[in-house]
């Protein structure tokens, strides 16, 4: 979730290292922002800034770790941990950008300077992670943490640090710390090209359609989006589909065209395997070295490693979880091609039910079924319009009111930014910003992230948090606002529960802060926040057509809640199917990789079914090979989905705005971060441990 610099926290430092002063004026890193909330200065942001400002702060970060492991009192709280979060406000500020811009703004000019600026801060990882004399002052801490004056949470960052910095290799000998440090250098480097190589591949990829009839079934906001994009590549009069999900999904979805579809789902499946943007080799030696840094580290493989730092602590408790929910989404799922090969048999198809039809005929199915296309409802989910909503249940649940700004720095003119505040007080609790829609220099998909973190920093201030939420989203045409689709409304809502978790914390630490909690964990509040997005309580209030302005009248929205648990089988397979994909990666004892070979043999082992292929294939399976993020963690939706399925049954009992519910969930869910541990505040929120039932009756698997 939250790309930091250092163990527990992107850097601050309570020591200022020596800058010149043409330097500090010229650079904007190389001193605190002067904008309003410390929003960065954007338009003064160059590309040539940020290795001299790493530079800066790996410099600065030298003589603050110096000056704590130097010190000869004897290691306490605030002598060794509260210096570590603070450790060098320049770091801070520039990586806090610099991630950002990897993943929305990758420029050719950028990445060319990502490739270099990536190893310098794994470096500047390595010194604070591998310093020998710094984790023995940890580690003294963390040993008389009950015998110092230590408040609760303040022994808990103790013991985070303490935790963290050895699963780093801060306790192995310097023989295996040089080896560790090798393997991560190594290890960097195939992420940077993995990612490269997918964002080329990705822009690489178009289809053009020559005859308008190819079209039919299409809706023609997909129609004006394909024109225009041919009008940009000088194809004038034709059409172009593109790899990006507002292209893809359409065709795969709505074509009539057999052999159009078929054309976009192999053109996505095969993305990055074949030329000279193959992720093939990048991957094979991603899983040997991984393999490797797990024997480093003491463990029989990765996925053990990672998940003994979770909630779930090995990978046969997460790979239970996941059997337990594939296998009847599976069953589910033949009952769904059953239906659509009916379908398909009744109209004279004559062929069998292929991966390129499954999104098609499922649509077919379900106006059999509902007597509803998403046609019908996506002319009520403008942007703008499901914004509205969302602020709206923000406001009723939560109570904050977000307020834009329209003169604050931004980094395009898509973006937008706001200023979070408490609705009843105007409190500033967090600054938010938005980029919804898709370009060359962004990658697929959809996030949050955090430029700021909230929490205590070195001048003795408590800052709130910089959040942003990134999508792929369908753009506006000429004729129309940007009109999304169900799957990007409820994309909306889930990352911007990313967003309330971050933007409503109060805990006192950076490191506790917001996402900062279990992988595992981490999810629920995202997942949770989804529930809202269709509820008919808040429907009525913001899903309203685009043309008349009419509100969705109540037949349409009683056929969405019944096509709700709709197509289940389906997208509960492919997520689970690449969860464990991944969880088998982070097995594997990386000797003779074959990447098509082995997602095969998984796929016979746990009996994916045909006409379904794993969400993601491994080639841009960003989550688990763009970087160690989601690494043997990518079960960690479906794990958050059974504390999620549970939380929301209680909202259901009392009301899905009921205002002491919200008032706990806030309270034990967002407010605390990791100050506490999440199996205690699931509890005290809910009241009894997670029932993994609730999942099953979630996705209607059972009652």
């Amino acid at each position: 979730m939250n790309k930091t610099l250092l163990t527990c926290a992107a850097a601050l430092c309570m020591f200022a290292a020596p800058v010149s002063t043409a330097m500090a004026h010229e650079n904007p890193f190389l001193k605190p922002y002067s904008t309003k909330y410390e929003i960065p200065p954007f338009a003064e942001i160059q590309t040539g800034d940020f290795i001299p400002a790493i530079k800066a702060g790996i410099e600065e970060q030298k003589q603050n770790l110096f000056a704590i492991t130097a010190n000869r009192a004897t290691p306490d709280f605030d002598n060794t941990i509260l210096p570590l979060e603070n450790l060098s406000p320049i770091l801070e500020r520039v990586a806090g950008v610099f991630y950002h811009y990897d993943g929305a703004m990758s420029t050719p000019e950028f990445a060319e300077m990502a490739e270099k600026a990536i190893p310098l801060l794994n470096e500047a990882n390595n010194a604070i992670n591998l310093d020998e004399a710094l984790f023995a002052r940890i580690k003294q801490v963390y040993e008389n943490r009950d015998k110092l004056k230590m408040t609760p949470v303040q022994k808990r960052l103790t013991e985070k640090y303490y935790r963290q910095f050895a699963e780093q290799g801060a306790a192995l000998p310097a023989d295996k710390k040089k080896e560790l440090v090798r393997v991560n250098d190594e290890l960097s480097k195939l992420f940077i090209q993995y990612n490269k190589n997918l964002l080329a591949a990705t822009n690489a990829f178009y289809i053009t359609v020559y005859d308008k009839e190819d079209l039919a079934g299409l809706p023609e906001s997909s129609i004006g989006q394909a024109a225009e994009e041919a009008k940009k590549r000088g194809l004038d009069g034709m059409w172009v589909f593109t790899l990006h999900a507002p292209s893809r999904l359409p065709v795969l979805s709505s074509a009539d065209s057999r052999g159009l579809r078929e054309a976009m789902y192999k053109g996505y499946t095969s993305l990055a395997y074949n030329g000279e943007n193959s992720n093939l080799p990048v991957i094979e030696k991603i899983i040997k070295l991984r393999a490797e840094k797990a024997r480093i580290m003491g463990f029989d493989n990765f996925a053990q490693m990672m998940t003994s730092r979770v909630m779930a602590q090995t990978p046969e408790n997460a790979e239970n979880l996941l059997l337990q929910v594939f296998e009847p989404a599976v069953e589910r799922s033949r009952e769904e091609v059953a239906d659509m090969q009916a379908y398909v048999d009744a109209n004279g198809g004559g062929f069998k039910i292929a991966p390129w039809d499954y999104y098609y005929y499922q649509e077919k199915v379900k106006k059999q079924k509902f007597d509803l296309e998403e046609s019908d409802v996506r002319p009520y989910f403008s942007l703008e319009n499901v914004l509205n909503g969302l602020f709206t249940a923000a406001e009723r649940l939560w109570g904050i009111k977000m307020v834009e700004m329209p003169d604050a720095p931004k980094y395009m003119d898509e973006v937008t930014v706001y200023d979070v505040q408490d609705a009843k007080t105007g409190e500033h609790i967090s600054v938010f910003m938005t980029d919804y829609f898709p370009r060359d220099t962004k990658r697929q998909g959809a996030w949050m992230e955090q430029m700021q973190s909230g929490g205590l920093y070195g001048d003795g201030t408590t800052k709130r948090p910089i959040v942003y939420n990134v999508g792929n989203f369908t753009r506006p045409t000429a004729d129309a606002p940007a009109l999304l689709t169900l799957d990007e409304v409820e994309t909306t809502f889930h990352e911007f529960g990313h967003a309330l978790q971050a933007m409503l914390s109060r805990a006192p630490y950076k490191s506790l802060f917001g996402t900062n909690v279990d992988r595992d964990y981490v999810e629920m509040c995202s997942q949770m926040n989804e529930h809202w997005a269709f509820s008919p309580e808040l429907l009525k209030t913001y899903a309203k057509h685009y043309k008349t302005g009419e509100v969705i009248p109540d037949s349409l929205i009683e056929k969405l809640n019944a096509a709700s648990k709709f197509n289940q089988g389906f997208s509960t397979t492919e997520l689970t199917g690449a969860a464990l994909l991944d969880l088998n990666w982070g097995k594997h004892n990386g000797e003779n990789v074959d990447v098509v070979a082995f997602e095969k043999e998984i796929g016979d082992k746990i009996g994916m079914p045909a006409e379904i292929t794993y969400r993601y294939r491994s080639p841009y399976f960003k989550h688990i090979f763009g970087d160690d993020g989601y690494a043997s963690g990518y079960y960690t939706y479906l794990w958050a989905q059974v504390l999620e399925a549970d939380a929301w049954e209680l909202f259901e009992q009392k009301g899905i705005f009921d205002k002491k519910t919200a008032a706990s969930f806030k309270k034990n869910i967002f407010e605390p971060g990791d100050t506490e541990d999440a199996n205690v505040l699931f509890v005290r929120f809910r009241g009894h441990k997670p029932d993994a039932k609730a999942l099953l009756r979630l996705r209607g698997f059972a009652k």
